[in-house]
């Protein structure tokens, strides 16, 4: 299994995405800083690797806190949550990730527990939620492998995958589950501009792997599924909202539209606390922007000329209507989407998979 990330003694070590695909390095974080930068520098990222590095952050930071009292590691876990919660916008399961933390200190600390005691239990919960994470996801790609077809190729963007989280993947544990299952399936994976998961993450895990796959530029997808080359699209996503409409990286809204027109199924993939009840519909999703050098540098050299204007949102929200289905830990969800989400909010299992 590729590691992510993981929690030492030292602190929270990661593996460095940003060197990927040539060297294969990691990063110490020994404070809850460090950790809130790696996170804003893209070290680490996808959404699930991001909820359970925010709540090893919160905890670190609460383990490695000095405060001799509770009122004065509350006024440190405030702070603390504030910084890890600045880092990425979007991504609604960073705001989990810190909540499940601080909700445990919030009732430990209402009962007076010993800091000491509360210490451990937060490091606890923290590295429990590693391990869910990995549980969950492989209950989801279980899920979502009844969906895609015996034999086929499936289109992917960004990197959903091992990268991701703690393992396994949403997207790419979904067709790790099909193969597994003796599926043949082989993958077409989009680039994803200007960042390259795709090029960098996504093809380095699967060929890792040992999985079939094509790398294609972003402006290729069209083509082959004109050719009948694409059997499915599947992509991860970073918050949904209460109808269903998915936020993910930049270049996804396009592949929905073009699945759609060429009758391909396009599957959305993400554990259910990616599913922000709060947020109504896509249009209130907060859309981070980034850097210019992004676009402008292409492996640290300048490829635009000086002075040209440059927009850099890293997502964009595809319509519920778009979606075929979205595959969670708990099951699949379909069209209507605000009756099929509100019913599983209500219910921790489904039944078994409702194939295409």
């Amino acid at each position: 299994m590729i590691p992510t990330l993981e929690w030492l003694p030292e602190g929270v070590n990661f593996l460095d995405q940003t060197k990927l695909p040539f060297e294969e390095t990691y990063v110490l974080a020994t404070d809850y800083k460090q950790v809130a930068r790696v996170i804003k520098d893209m070290i680490v990222r996808g959404a699930m690797a991001i909820g359970v590095s925010a709540a090893m952050g919160v905890a670190l930071g609460i383990d490695r806190s000095n405060a001799t009292t509770l009122p004065a590691l509350t006024a440190e876990v405030d702070v603390i949550c504030r910084t890890l919660a600045e880092t990425r916008p979007t991504a609604v399961n960073l705001f989990w990730g810190i909540a499940q933390v601080r909700d445990l200190y919030n009732q430990l600390a209402a009962r007076n527990t010993p800091i000491p005691e509360i210490k451990q239990a937060v490091v606890t919960l923290a590295r429990r939620l590693y391990d869910e994470d990995i549980a969950n996801l492989r209950k989801l790609g279980a899920f979502g492998a009844a969906l895609l077809p015996q034999q086929g190729t499936v289109l992917t963007h960004c990197n959903a995958g091992a990268l991701a989280a703690c393992g396994y993947g949403s997207a790419l544990g979904v067709i790790r589950a099909a193969i597994e299952q003796g599926k043949q399936i082989d993958v077409f994976a989009d680039e994803t501009r200007p960042f390259n998961q795709g090029t960098r993450l996504t093809a380095w895990e699967l060929v890792k792997d040992n999985i079939p796959t094509t790398l294609i530029c972003d402006n290729m997808a069209g083509y082959f599924m004109s050719k009948g080359r694409i059997s499915a699209v599947i992509v991860g996503a970073d918050r949904i909202a209460a109808n269903g409409d998915a936020a993910n990286k930049i270049g996804t809204y396009s592949l929905s539209i073009l699945a759609k027109e060429h009758g391909i199924p396009f599957y959305v993939a993400a554990p259910f606390n990616t599913i922000d009840l709060a947020t109504v519909s896509g249009d209130l999703i907060p859309i981070e922007q980034r850097s210019a050098r992004e676009v402008t540098h292409v492996g640290g050299i300048q490829v635009t000329p000086n002075g040209v204007a440059i927009q850099n949102p890293a997502f964009d929200v595809t319509p519920a209507r778009y979606i075929t289905a979205i595959v969670t830990e708990r099951g699949i969800l379909r069209s209507p989407y605000p009756e099929s989400i509100r019913a599983m909010a209500g219910s921790p299992l489904q039944p078994e998979p409702v194939p295409a």
